[in-house]
């Protein structure tokens, strides 16, 4: 069982950055892929980023490339979000998310994908 944290969600100003984390608890976090979804009212989660276990592959939406960063620290058990050039559109809840299959990260693109969910965290950009 793996339990996910969310933290460093706030307010900014368009072209902004903030970095957001994910502390799990658990055995296994470290063998997991792990993926950071948004969610805006009235729309489907969206996967925004992915990490495989050991940080060699990533995968990004067209949507945030080259704007976000996931990264990994899997001996402190945590993963994290660079969000830059923040945009009005990049408003919404961010949740982490941990998933144990053993596929490439760019085939685990759906909630369906994932076990394990933190509560979110809310990321608000400002015009």
């Amino acid at each position: 069982q793996v339990q996910l944290a969310e933290s460093g969600g706030g307010l900014v100003q368009a072209g902004g950055s903030l970095r957001l984390s994910c502390v799990a608890s658990g055995r296994f976090f470290g063998t997991y892929t792990v993926g950071w979804f948004r969610q805006t009212p009235g729309k489907e989660r969206e996967l925004i980023a992915a990490i495989r276990w050991n940080s060699d592959t990533t995968y990004y939406p067209n949507s945030v490339k080259g704007r976000f960063t996931i990264a990994r620290d899997n001996a402190r058990n945590t993963a994290y979000l660079q969000m830059n050039s923040l945009k009005p559109e990049d408003t919404a809840i961010y949740y982490c998310a941990a998933s144990p299959l053993r596929l490439p990260v760019q085939a685990l693109d759906t909630p369906n994908d994932y076990n394990y969910w933190g509560q979110g965290t809310q990321v608000t950009v400002s015009s």
